[in-house]
């Protein structure tokens, strides 16, 4: 009886703890933006080719003329505590130093696979003013986004160019690393194919990378009409301006990263229903790159459940998706086959072929 009465009690205490915790997690979200802002990784990465240096070799290097020394021991000493920096003591001087970790390596801000613009665009208070909102949106629905800033997150207004700027630098440093990881596990997925759309393609950075990897491959990048009128030329890529919703060029793949989940089922369903038309009947193939919440999803289930809540809260209709909803929404799409692969990244692959 006393074993259980036991039990109990720190069961009780590890529920105030994980309260505690929970509700001041967003020390740690400030904390990582605050070494971003303040370049601590860049400085340490810039000193001695990434050597370990202390806190008075780190002062200096921030863009300030009065840093003070005893507040940035303090957020070191909690970076520490958070792996994102490491420490050990210098045996000559008894003074900390201070080095990378795996962690903070993605903070760099001159390396093509940084985090650091995307921590800085989830960060900034327009963001952060949706989640106030989550309660409301569930209410009532809407946009949690929209009711805190008076517009649209994909539709910035031009006199907030400064937070169109955070969040297309975010997108873009997302885009690079997920790119990676496609091109780096998914070669035979290329290998049979001819003329790849990529949809919602943007300025057709990722149809793009795919064609230099894959030089067999010619490219359409299919946006809408302005926003292919702004791309860059690519070798193999031509740009075609029109509405997903509309038609779709027609190709024997059909590539689709991060869109989806945009969306609500009634429009993805549309969407699917214009890829199925756009592609052959026995080699066609679509491509889907986008979350899927899965029970065995390991490193990355947590970031994809927080996900979810953060399109919940910044878009209208934007949703993750389990399995069971992926297969039901292809189904509908016409698309009765697919498979999931996985890859490093919080995104997966869904090959999905035709009925």
């Amino acid at each position: 009886m006393a074993m259980l009465e036991v039990k109990e009690e720190e069961a009780i205490l590890q529920g105030q703890v994980d309260i505690l915790r929970y509700t001041y997690n967003f020390v740690e979200s400030m904390a990582l933006k605050c070494a971003v802002e303040l370049g601590i990784a860049d400085i340490i990465n810039s000193h001695g080719q990434g050597q370990p240096i202390t806190l008075s070799q780190i002062a200096p290097q921030i863009a300030s003329p009065s840093t003070d020394l005893d507040l940035l021991s303090r957020l070191m000493r909690f970076l520490v505590h958070m792996n994102l920096f490491e420490a050990t003591i210098d045996p000559k001087t008894g003074d900390a130093l201070y080095g990378l970790t795996s962690s903070s390596k993605w903070l760099l801000s001159n390396e093509e696979q940084s985090l650091a613009p995307l921590v800085l665009m989830a960060n900034q208070p327009h963001h952060l003013a949706s989640w106030h909102y989550l309660s409301q949106c569930i209410k009532e629905g809407g946009c949690g986004f929209q009711k805190a800033n008076g517009f649209s997150l994909y539709d910035i207004p031009s006199e907030k160019s400064e937070l169109g700027n955070y969040f297309k630098e975010g997108m873009a440093c997302t885009s690079r690393i997920v790119m990676k990881a496609i091109l780096s596990t998914y070669k035979q997925g290329f290998d049979g194919v001819g003329l790849i759309v990529d949809v919602g393609g943007g300025l057709g950075t990722a149809v793009a990378e795919i064609v230099k990897a894959h030089p067999h491959i010619r490219g359409i990048n299919f946006d809408l009409a302005d926003v292919v009128a702004r791309a860059p030329k690519y070798p193999g890529v031509i740009h075609v301006g029109g509405d997903m919703f509309d038609v779709i060029p027609k190709a024997d793949t059909i590539f689709m990263k991060w869109i989806l989940h945009n969306w609500n089922d009634e429009k993805c369903i549309k969407i699917l229903k214009n890829c199925r038309k756009a592609i052959p009947e026995k080699i066609g193939k679509l491509v889907i790159v986008d979350g899927v919440l899965l029970p065995d999803n390991g490193l990355w289930d947590s970031f994809v459940q927080r996900y979810d809540l953060t399109m919940m809260v910044q878009t209208i209709n934007g949703k993750e998706r389990s399995e069971v909803e992926w297969k039901k929404l292809l189904r509908e799409g016409g698309f009765g086959r697919y498979k999931i692969i996985k890859i490093p990244s919080f995104l997966s692959i869904i090959e999905a072929y035709p009925e």
